[in-house]
């Protein structure tokens, strides 16, 4: 058994991954790192793990913490992890990083885009991306993660095998996603307000969301060419969720066999992907509370292009179980290990 740092233990990502950790037969809890709660009881902040956690909040001593796990969680907002982290840290335990510090290869676009100068670049390099669908080979043997958002996943999963596999001209691609309000953090924000969000649907980060350049950087791999998107997300009045719904235009001669096919070559064994049946569309409800993403396409031949649809929970395969998936990749346990749970409906 390994044993397991969470830091940033008490924002809703972080509290995702002590629930997941805690049916996992392979890893136990170690410690739990909350600056903002530092010397409480863990099941006073989420009453939830009442008789089921027994633990401390503790503060951010790193050094001496690392002795003590084999993995850490990092939870934490953009910049903490990489104003800290060096590589002896790195030779005693690995890291995991649920923000976007390490995800992006330029560090002048994650300035750009983050606005903020970033921490550690020499080792960006290293890190790998953990999309376990796409990078698995290379994620068993690091030792930095850099986890995917909720927004990106869905985004990225949703298109991949249609850029791959060259059937749609990636620069028709236009990608709007609706997230759910747990994607913005537990902390308190006046436009996440109960009266500013209940019966209301707006977009926001128009032309300008930060996470355009990771979309677009994973896909450009995938294509082979470096490819440019419109991407524009849109918060709605429910916890959890992210729907995507990505048009492109179709090459000449592709056609629903030749995109099922491809969905079916790179995702048809995957133990997290679910491929939905023609005429069924992914729906937010039926993936909650577990590490699924569901994808289905449809193809409109009036305008010659494909209209690809996906749906996942974003605390979940958005955040903390892709993070247990990685974990497990990374430690060479069955890679659903922790995260066999069905769909909550409703």
């Amino acid at each position: 058994m390994i044993k397991a740092g969470i830091i940033g233990a008490t924002g809703y990502a972080g509290n995702e991954i002590v629930r997941l950790l805690s049916s996992h037969r392979e890893t136990g809890i170690e410690w739990l790192v909350s600056k903002s709660y530092k010397g409480q009881q863990y099941a006073d902040i989420y009453r939830n793990f009442c008789d089921i956690i027994d633990m401390e909040c503790l503060g951010n001593d790193i050094d001496a913490l690392l002795d003590r796990v084999d993995v850490v969680f990092t939870a934490t907002p953009q910049g903490f992890l990489a104003s800290i982290l060096n590589k002896k840290m790195l030779e005693k335990a690995r890291f995991i990083d649920l923000s976007a510090d390490y995800r992006i290869k330029d560090v002048g676009v994650y300035e750009e885009w983050y606005k903020i100068g970033h921490g550690s670049p020499e080792l960006i390099e290293e890190a790998v991306y953990g999309l376990c669908e796409v990078n698995r080979d290379k994620i068993r043997n690091t030792r930095l993660l850099a986890n995917p958002g909720c927004y990106t996943t869905c985004s990225i999963l949703t298109a991949y095998p249609l850029v791959k596999e060259h059937l749609i001209d990636p620069a028709t691609l236009v990608i709007n996603a609706l997230s759910g309000v747990s994607g913005a953090g537990r902390g308190a924000k006046v436009n996440n307000l109960f009266c500013e969000v209940n019966e209301n649907a707006k977009a926001y980060g128009v032309g300008t969301h930060r996470h355009t350049p990771e979309i677009e950087e994973q896909l450009s791999y995938a294509y082979g060419e470096k490819i440019t998107i419109s991407f524009t997300p849109h918060l709605v009045p429910m916890n959890r969720g992210i729907l995507v719904t990505e048009t492109a235009s179709l090459i000449e001669g592709a056609d629903e066999d030749s995109i099922r096919k491809a969905y079916e070559k790179h995702f048809g064994k995957e133990s997290f992907i679910r491929l939905m049946k023609n005429g069924t569309n992914p729906e937010t409800r039926f993936v909650e509370g577990s590490n699924y993403t569901d994808i289905g396409f449809k193809v409109d031949r009036r305008t010659n292009r494909v209209i690809m649809m996906g749906a996942l929970d974003n605390l979940v395969k958005g955040a903390a179980g892709q993070a247990v998936q990685n974990m497990n990749i990374m430690f060479g346990f069955d890679e659903s290990e922790g995260l066999r749970a069905v769909p909550m409906v409703p």
